[in-house]
């Protein structure tokens, strides 16, 4: 009796560990950030302006505009989980060229960006930042694109306001739902510090809701945009058929996809007024 006794203190007081472990370093788990000097240049090969936003609590988010003549709008990016804005930027000509600005963050901890980072500065960061947009373009002209871990941080920012539509790359049903499925036998419930309820967000957006996801995503399945898309008062899915979770630019499709996306009225107006087929 006292062998047993002792195997399960062993065995409870190892699991205590790891969930402590999870718990004190889940960020070095879920982020993988890239730490750029304040004296970095970026370089790209189109025009842009760099932006320092000051937040009240102390912290600094850095970002990049890109503008073109004529612009038919804006696109606001909020990236994956990695390295920063100066890679990120590279995205900015699949947007330029389709006739829309471009604007990216980067999160905090993050490239230039700096402070304390948690689920809520996450979105009320974004939501700042959504807000300096809004005074210099009509939210009718907004589009909010978020691709991985962005999704969910789109999404809450799209529920909040009224943008023109919200485009979801690759997205999570929620970060709950993703991280459980690898984490099951965690208390998940009371040590994960980032839920990002896309789930729930996502009954929220009035706007319509376009999904791309990859049919062969391995990281995150192809189920949870469509469960997603499903969930949207005006969703559209759209597979990239073959499409894994990093390669979708590769893809012709998702050029012709995202070009219609973002010129086609007559699409945008169906799933607008919610039509469940959309030619």
């Amino acid at each position: 009796m006292q062998n047993w006794l002792e195997i399960l203190l062993y065995f409870s007081g190892a699991y205590l560990a790891l969930c402590l472990v999870f718990y004190f370093l889940q960020h070095y788990f879920f982020f993988r950030p890239e730490i750029l000097p304040h004296t970095f240049e970026y370089k790209y090969p189109f025009p842009f302006t760099e932006v320092d936003f000051e937040m009240e609590d102390g912290g600094v988010i850095n970002g990049i505009h890109f503008r073109v003549p004529n612009a038919k709008g804006v696109v606001f990016y909020l990236k994956g989980n990695s390295r920063s804005i100066k890679g990120w930027g590279k995205f900015a000509k699949d947007f330029l060229g389709k006739g829309y600005d471009f604007f990216m963050i980067d999160y905090r901890g993050f490239g230039k960006s700096e402070g304390k980072r948690t689920e809520s500065t996450l979105y009320n960061d974004a939501q700042t930042v959504y807000k300096w947009l809004s005074n210099q373009y009509p939210e009718d002209q907004i589009v909010v694109y978020g691709r991985s871990l962005g999704s969910g941080i789109a999404a809450r920012v799209a529920s909040w306001n009224k943008p023109r539509m919200l485009i979801l790359d690759s997205p999570y049903y929620s970060f709950l739902y993703q991280v459980r499925q690898y984490g099951f036998w965690l208390p998940l419930k009371w040590i994960l510090r980032y839920k990002i309820r896309t789930d729930q967000f996502i009954k929220k957006v009035d706007c319509p809701v376009f999904v791309l996801h990859g049919t062969n995503d391995r990281l995150i399945s192809f189920k949870q945009g469509r469960r997603l898309a499903e969930a949207a008062p005006h969703g559209q899915l759209i597979p990239i058929e073959g499409g894994g979770h990093n390669n979708l630019p590769e893809f012709p499709e998702y050029h012709e996809h995202l070009y219609d996306i973002l010129h086609d009225e007559a699409l945008y107006r169906k799933l607008l007024v919610g039509l469940q087929e959309v030619a």
